[in-house]
């Protein structure tokens, strides 16, 4: 179902400034892509240094009943503050389809079913060839946006991704939504096989939402970080390792 409101500008303007909160000296940036006009915060200073860019997970895309929301925008802001951090000197955090801007072509699908369907990935890799300019790419993905960040691995080839990083992330939905009896994803593209790039994955040790069991289904124990202090949605005081 397509939202009613597709820029109402007090809407918009509220969730910039939502979105400022923890960003530092980051500048709010929204991208055309495809369908889609894609929130991002980004910090570039360096024309020639990697890119590092941090996909934002699934978001608010269901209530606390299992229902679906007129609005993904997430309501917590811990990949965002993990961008600001970054001291590196092109950073840029992304947000997903229908995130803080709800553009005309958005429907419930690109955040339920749809959420990783091919113009989703394609509207994506269409952000992060913009952003990084023919620069390297260190690409991060926070739950859902891990398998987002993976599929735009596989898919772009032309895209120069050096590092693949994924925290919490669900990295085949299939086995996913079948292991919690959930529908699956009609609409959207799984990936099968991780994507042959340098790459580590962080999960929390007894994730609820992204079960250690499945975590190791798909990741080779070398490129596996279990953090025992941190649950789906908070990883505290993480440090990422960003050599490749």
């Amino acid at each position: 179902m397509k939202c009613c409101f597709c820029f109402l500008g007090c809407l918009w303007l509220a969730a910039c400034s939502v979105a400022r909160v923890g960003v530092r000296d980051m500048e709010l940036v929204p991208v055309d892509a495809g369908q889609y006009q894609i929130a991002t915060h980004q910090r570039i200073t360096d024309k020639k240094a990697p890119v590092h860019i941090y996909i934002e997970g699934d978001g608010y895309a269901f209530d606390a009943w299992g229902r679906p929301t007129d609005n993904p925008t997430p309501r917590g802001t811990f990949l965002r503050d993990l961008a600001a951090r970054d001291s590196a000197k092109n950073v840029v955090y992304v947000a997903r389809p229908c995130q803080y801007i709800m553009s005309s072509a958005c429907e419930r699908s690109d955040w339920t079913d749809g959420r990783f369907s091919q113009q989703i990935i394609d509207s994506m890799a269409n952000v992060i060839r913009q952003v990084a300019q023919s620069r390297p790419v260190i690409l991060v993905g926070y739950s859902g946006g891990a398998m987002v960040s993976g599929l735009i691995i596989s898919q772009n080839p032309d895209i120069d991704v050096k590092k693949w990083i994924t925290i919490a992330g669900v990295l085949n939905h299939a086995d996913w939504t079948e292991y919690f009896g959930d529908a699956p994803l009609a609409s959207s593209v799984d990936m099968t096989n991780l994507p042959d790039v340098p790459q580590v994955h962080y999960i929390a040790y007894g994730d609820k939402v992204v079960p250690n069991r499945l975590s190791r289904q798909w990741i080779a124990p070398d490129k596996l970080e279990i953090v025992s202090s941190a649950t789906h949605a908070n990883f505290p005081n993480i440090n990422l390792d960003f050599k490749y």
